[in-house]
């Protein structure tokens, strides 16, 4: 059974307005911290990958090893949470942010190819454990707020968006011959500030049920509303990063500079996290699934501006709409998973959703880089399309489940 969005979120244990507020400003500030060591990757990822790698084809593979980190550390961190606490979990991410920093330098510094990508991948492992601070906003929080309270903490990426290109663009050239060498020494400075500021969260202990469990995983799973969600989750997030992964190096193929690239990236981030500041508001009044949809329509306009041609401008709006895109898709997504599940399940079931998205985002970054080699940018944006009309016709088809099992409800009463 289909469960409600209230239902399905009551807690019986709502935190102090102040601790939530706390809570909210800590996680959105260590957000945009943590989006920074994320650009920092994703903007130098491919081009350090094309100095160091043996060969053209795994220039983007340490984005793809980021993107496995994410995917494969998703599970054991959500059972750190489960078991110890949230906090528990946000401090071993750090941790994993710290050293994802520090060995990246020592790989410039080295010219190893296969220790930077060791380096992505704790640092994949960080931003599997910062994804989850969204739906830690929701965590003592009542019904009515959660999804804004989910958006807020995205919004912090808005700083990341401006903070983290600036930070490689600044610091890339600081540490001659060794290219981005500094940049990774303040990524690993950045992640440590941000695990002095998780300290102060404040979250619900894990109780005896939640250790538990709750329902069995493969009953929650074969709701419609969870599989159209987790489908929808998966597909923004895999087209997102397989477009963003090829377009610094696609723009640099094509005679742009790193810094053009750099901006482009800036101001992709932006519009990632800039629409959350209202995206959660929209979904209370529109609903999730209507949200979500548009982003997927957003992320198709975004792969056919960029088809109409390769100057900078084609490839800055390209990106500022798949920013847009993913945000409304990923976030609608996102608030359609708190509909699918009990209290009790929240860290399982959330955890569960995104090692599925971050699994399939794996696939995106190992195929982009292939592509991109073989076939260019144009066949890049012409494969995003396939996924983007599974993710819409899955979610319609939730949707009109939903209403016509409302229907029925009305006809009851």
């Amino acid at each position: 059974m289909t469960t409600t969005f209230a239902a399905a979120s009551e807690s019986p244990d709502l935190l102090p307005h102040h601790v939530q507020n706390g809570n909210i400003w800590r996680l959105t500030i260590s957000q945009a911290l943590a989006g920074a060591n994320a650009i920092v990757v994703y903007a130098t990822g491919a081009i350090v990958g094309d100095m160091l790698a043996p060969s053209a084809v795994l220039a983007t593979l340490p984005i793809s090893i980021f993107v496995v980190g994410m995917a494969m550390c998703t599970l054991p961190m959500g059972a750190i949470a489960r078991r110890h606490g949230r906090r528990a979990a946000f401090l071993t991410g750090t941790g994993a942010g710290v050293l994802a920093g520090l060995l990246a330098m020592v790989a410039v510094i080295m010219g190893s190819f296969w220790l930077f990508c060791l380096a992505t991948f704790f640092g994949g492992a960080y931003a599997a454990v910062v994804l989850s601070f969204r739906f830690a906003a929701a965590d003592g929080v009542e019904p009515k707020r959660r999804a804004r309270a989910l958006s807020l903490v995205m919004a912090g990426g808005v700083v990341a968006g401006v903070f983290g290109p600036q930070l490689v663009t600044l610091t890339m050239d600081l540490w001659p011959p060794h290219m981005f060498a500094a940049t990774f020494v303040v990524q690993a400075v950045v992640a440590a500030i941000s695990a002095v500021i998780l300290l102060g969260v404040r979250l619900p202990k894990p109780t005896a049920a939640e250790i538990a469990g709750g329902r069995p995983l493969a009953e929650i799973v074969r709701q419609p509303r969870f599989i159209a969600a987790i489908i929808t989750g998966a597909v923004s997030y895999m087209l997102m990063n397989f477009i963003m992964t090829a377009a610094p190096l696609a723009m640099r193929i094509c005679g742009h500079s790193q810094e053009a690239a750099n901006l482009g990236l800036q101001w992709h981030v932006i519009a990632m996290y800039g629409p959350s500041f209202f995206t959660g508001n929209l979904i209370a009044r529109f609903g999730a699934g209507r949200m979500a949809t548009v982003g997927l329509v957003l992320t198709a306009l975004s792969a056919a501006v960029g088809l109409m041609g390769i100057d900078v401008a084609h490839f800055w709006v390209s990106l500022v709409l798949l920013g847009v895109g993913w945000n409304f898709g990923f976030l609608g997504a996102s608030a359609l998973v708190l509909e699918c599940h009990r209290p009790e399940e929240k860290t399982r079931v959330q955890s569960f959703n995104d090692f599925v998205v971050f699994g399939l985002m794996a696939f995106g970054s190992f195929a982009s880089g292939g592509i991109l080699a073989a076939w260019g940018w144009d066949m890049v944006l012409w494969g995003s399309l396939v996924p983007l009309v599974l993710a819409v016709l899955a979610l319609l088809m939730a949707m009109k489940r939903r209403s016509q099992e409302a229907a029925d409800g009305r006809q009851t009463a």
